[in-house]
């Protein structure tokens, strides 16, 4: 008896569509073959999910947002799937695209290599700071909060670096849990407890929206004490006691109690081979199709979620991208097993209309979706509550936006798999 694996590296939102997707309808397609049997296997360096949408509000407050609604296992919510469902946790540090290997380093230190049939890469991204990211358990990334709050009860000065949706959404909490909730009628606390500045590299905040959007954003940061310098870049960080010294493109320093990095994220593949990799150290893959096409890679690589290079990022695009790559990894297979020729490509096409959902603070938020304004108070129903995790992040962990494959009309003919390449 043989096992042929569809190995799917990460356990974000990524990873368990990808997964499931597999389970529920790529394997019940695969052409049966006597000892042969398939089997979706995960890698991923946490047994547990973690709810990163809600970072920002974690991060200042453990009463806000309790450990419990942050991190779900991910074993249970495959059990529908055993035995064809594995689970490993551990770290992949190194890819054989010739012998069609993965080398993992697992929890307790061993070393295994995973042959696969198939590779998607969903091993998402890191960001600057330790209070958005998991980088390998529960336990560590509660103590990395626990010591935060701690500093943050007495801060003075803090300072933000970065003005996107992160930065936003990290200033505007930690602007009311200092400095409180505003009045009414309030343009500004009147006693402030800690000065908060958001420093943005750019001339206005969240820069995918509208300007009226951004400025509606300035507005409620104010109004929780949060102070904004446009079109300045932090040089330079240098930790001086406890206090940390911040260098501004502008020519100005300043010493602040707390610095938060929220100016972006670095991909995680420091594992692949360079030639994987475009500019930004994202994998290069076709835009249309996600698969990784460079001539080093071999046959049936794909690649879903923040890493790859054809996304703007984000998780409202894995409804559109899980799909296409898991459809063309089906494809790919059939033809594989069955020594026949592929037959139409699903394309991805990503919804540019200007969306994104920024809480500012537990009451007040700004927003776009579907290219259409959102009021403030349906910021907060939507995500400003509890980042919606009452909606969605238990489905997540179960794959149930994934019971049904989403439709699609196959070309009459084979479509060309030269595309967008990003190279």
């Amino acid at each position: 008896m043989s096992t042929e694996t569809i190995l799917v590296l990460g356990g974000s939102f990524a990873g368990l569509g990808a997964a499931h997707y597999a389970l529920k309808h790529v394997i019940p397609s695969l052409p049966k073959k006597e000892g042969v049997t398939y089997n979706v296997t995960m890698v991923n360096p946490s047994k547990d999910f973690y709810w990163r949408i809600a970072g920002p509000r974690a991060s200042v407050s453990k009463e806000l947002m309790p450990a419990k609604k942050l991190f779900y296992p991910i074993e249970p919510g495959f059990t529908y799937a055993f035995p064809k469902f594995k689970f490993i946790q551990g770290t992949a540090t190194h890819v054989d695209p010739a012998g069609q290997t993965v080398s993992v380093t697992t929890a307790e230190g061993e070393q295994q290599s995973i042959p696969y049939a198939a590779l998607v890469i969903a091993t998402g991204v890191t960001t600057p700071s330790p209070l958005f990211t998991q980088t390998t358990d529960q336990t560590a990334l509660e103590h990395v909060y626990e010591a935060f709050q701690a500093g943050l009860k007495n801060a003075k000065t803090v300072v933000i670096g970065g003005g996107g949706p992160v930065g936003v959404e990290a200033a505007g909490e930690i602007s009311e849990i200092l400095n409180g909730k505003p009045g009414f009628f309030q343009s500004a606390p009147t006693n402030p407890k800690a000065k908060v500045t958001l420093v943005s590299g750019d001339k206005k905040l969240l820069p995918i929206l509208r300007e009226a959007i951004s400025q509606q954003a300035e507005q409620l940061l104010k109004r929780v004490g949060c102070n904004i310098v446009y079109n300045t870049k932090v040089v330079s960080t240098t930790k001086e006691g406890d206090e940390t010294k911040i260098e501004l493109s502008n020519g100005e320093t300043i010493v602040a109690d707390i610095y938060i990095d929220a100016t972006g994220v670095r991909p995680n593949t420091g594992f692949l081979p360079k030639e994987w990799l475009d500019n930004r150290n994202k994998v290069a893959c076709n835009h249309k199709t996600l698969r990784v096409e460079h001539e080093s890679a071999g046959p049936r690589v794909y690649v879903i979620g923040d890493v790859g290079s054809y996304t703007r990022g984000g998780v409202m695009d894995m409804a559109d991208a899980v799909p296409v790559a898991m459809t063309n990894l089906k494809t790919d297979l059939i033809a594989h097993f069955s020594g026949t020729a592929p037959g139409s490509d699903r394309h991805y096409n990503p919804n540019l209309k200007e969306s994104q959902v920024v809480p500012i603070g537990t009451q007040k938020g700004v927003g776009a979706f579907n290219g259409n304004k959102l009021p403030s108070v349906m910021v907060w129903a939507i995500k400003g509550r509890d980042y919606l995790i009452g909606q969605l992040a238990e489905p997540t962990v179960r794959g149930d936006s994934w019971k049904k494959d989403p439709k699609w009309i196959p070309a009459q003919t084979a479509t060309s798999k030269v595309g967008l390449s990003a190279n």
